[in-house]
């Protein structure tokens, strides 16, 4: 090699520009050491005739370069070119590829050029190639408005198809046009001060305005500016243009129901799909006596329950709102102030467009007033009931006992009319007296039920029930010591109960009486009277060891008027049956515990209300 090829060289490499050549004549290769490092080559490495072909990537890169050498062979062509090779360690590149030839008498005898690494430049085009089909796609498909302004004249310089379908301008009319054309008169002004603050910021900023198309129709948008960028030493703003004509429709329609909600008389609650409060109007705040912010992010269960809220109910409105279904219901709530009110609501879930719950709304009513009347009037209805009850089981009694009375002093008048004989007649005068006798206790004893169940209001006084037991036993201390029965009375000396005495005396002389009418003859009797206090009643217990009863077998009746079991001479069957209705009327009750040959345990209920 000359001087000056060693010059060029030494250049070459210092520019790392690789240097190749092809003799033809010799078929052979020459690579220098930057070729060489470009496709990752030992320094050693001898390159053989038709090597470097296989180093360009299959498809169109090998096939474009093998055409382009095959046409400097033969037609003596030289080529610049770019070319995505393969290096010996399986890495792409990019390489621009100069060749020039040199010929003898017209015959290309040697193929020479120079081979240069450009990857980096390759791959910063690709990126910029890739952005600039990305940005292309992005604003052909986007679903605003995009217009670009030169910000120096106000003219729109581009803009996507989206522009053409907001403001009704063909493509041809629009670029090119003032930007305030597509602004009402009244807005202009607004939009250039909006615009010139955003060349000053060169931020993001988002606004409301009027878009005023080609056929001078308003069309609420919101507008937004990206930042500023220049080119050629012009700058640009980018603006991007949303039909808001729905969502304004939908905050007129809210802000018109929002209204219509605040003032209806209806309570109405707005809550987040786990049923936490979001809001209230005014209704609804004046109905429970919190404030907004008091309720806001808690369930209305948690602030509204009380002691008689219902817990059924309680859990049919859980299951609601897990379940995202309506539900029409009427619970007692209780307000700020702990009082109770009627609350008549129906909750509706709200979903969006894909099938979600955003919110349930309940709208309600305070119904106490009916809700009160409607109990009452059940109320009534259940006391009616039992008073026809009790009218029909006294009727049946007076039928039934008095008849039998009737017939049976019939009967003697009878057989006396039909007599002759005088002694006769006067041994029936007997049967007739024990007879009357008999009708008029009857008669007593209907007149006392009939007292007892008339007067429901008597008023009931507190008063210490160890003093009325021992009482009892003084008036029966005579029939306790014959029959020798041991009482214990563990009432405590302080315990007061409300009752109306005339009731309690009778209940425990019928109690007390009863013990010692049916006590075992086979062991010495023993009546133990204790008490136990729950949430609604003081429990009286009368505990013996006497001849108990089956109740199996007379259970249902053990209660009913003229019941007798075990055939005492002085047995009435009344006694149990007053018992009954004087507990009744002082609104408690009467229960029974007994095993035959074992003895009974009676129970009366005195309700303290």
């Amino acid at each position: 090699m000359t001087n000056k090829h060693d010059i060029y060289l030494k250049a070459a490499e210092s520019a790392k520009i690789g240097i190749w050549e092809s003799d033809l004549e010799t078929n052979s290769l020459y690579w220098d050491s930057i070729t060489k490092h470009i496709l990752e080559v030992s320094d050693d490495f001898q390159p053989e005739y038709g090597d470097g072909i296989g180093f360009y990537s299959k498809g169109e890169n090998r096939e474009r370069i093998s055409a382009l050498i095959e046409k400097a062979i033969k037609e003596g062509a030289s080529f610049n070119d770019k070319f995505q090779i393969t290096t010996a360690k399986n890495n792409i590149k990019y390489v621009e590829c100069i060749c020039r030839v040199e010929t003898k008498k017209d015959k290309v005898v040697r193929i020479l050029g120079t081979f240069q690494d450009i990857t980096k430049e390759q791959n910063l085009i690709n990126e910029l190639e890739l952005s600039v089909k990305k940005f292309s796609s992005i604003i052909s498909s986007a679903n605003d408005a995009i217009i670009i302004i030169d910000t120096l004249t106000g003219i729109i310089t581009d803009c996507n198809s989206r522009s053409y379908e907001l403001t009704g301008y063909k493509s041809t009319e629009l670029v090119g046009l003032h930007n305030s054309i597509l602004f009402p008169i009244e807005k202009r002004k607004e939009v250039r001060l909006f615009l010139s603050n955003q060349l000053k910021k060169d931020n993001h900023f988002v606004n409301e305005t009027y878009i005023k198309t080609n056929t001078d129709q308003l069309i609420p948008v919101e507008v937004a500016s990206g930042k500023k960028f220049t080119v050629d030493n012009h700058t640009y703003l980018v603006c991007f243009f949303r039909n808001i004509s729905e969502r304004k429709n939908v905050e007129d329609n809210l802000n018109m129901l929002s209204l219509v909600a605040s003032e209806t008389s209806d309570a109405i609650i707005i809550a987040d799909p786990n049923g936490e409060t979001i809001w209230a109007n005014k209704a609804y705040l004046k109905l429970t006596g919190f404030n907004l912010d008091e309720i806001l992010g808690k369930t209305p269960r948690s602030f509204l329950n009380g002691p008689e809220t219902s817990l059924m109910t309680i859990d049919e409105i859980n299951k609601a709102i897990l379940n995202k279904k309506c539900l029409k219901t009427t619970i007692l709530n209780y307000n700020k102030q702990k009082e109770k009110f009627w609350y008549e609501s129906s909750i509706t879930p709200v979903f969006d467009n894909q099938g979600i719950c955003t919110k349930f709304i309940c709208v309600g009513r305070d119904v106490t007033i009916s809700k009160e009347k409607e109990l009452e009037l059940r109320r009534i209805l259940d006391v009616t009931n039992i008073q026809n009850d009790k009218l029909f089981n006294f009727a049946h009694i007076v039928s039934h006992n008095i008849r039998s009375h009737a017939s049976n002093l019939s009967m003697i008048l009878d057989i006396m009319e039909s007599s002759e004989d005088v002694t006769e007649k006067l041994s029936y005068i007997d049967m007739f007296k024990e007879g009357t006798e008999k009708l008029s206790e009857t008669i007593e004893y209907l007149n006392e039920i009939i007292t007892i169940q008339k007067n429901t209001n008597i008023d009931k006084k507190p008063i210490f029930l160890k003093n009325e037991i021992e009482k009892v036993k003084k008036a029966l201390s005579k029939v306790i010591l014959e029959s020798r029965i041991e009482i214990t009375n563990a009432i405590p000396d302080n315990l007061t109960v409300t009752v109306i005495p005339a009731y309690l005396d009778s209940i425990l002389l019928n109690l007390v009486t009863n013990a010692i009418k049916y006590k075992s003859p086979k062991r010495r009797s023993i009546l133990e009277i204790g008490y136990e206090i729950n949430e609604h009643y003081t429990i009286i217990n009368f505990k013996d060891n006497g001849l108990g009863l089956d109740l199996n077998k007379n259970g249902h009746k053990i209660f009913g008027m003229y019941k007798t079991f075990h055939g005492n001479d002085d047995a009435r069957g009344i006694g149990l049956f007053i018992t009954k209705n004087q507990l009744e009327a002082m609104k408690g009750k009467i229960e029974v515990e007994s095993e035959e040959g074992l003895g009974s345990t009676f129970k009366i209920y005195l309700n303290e209300k």
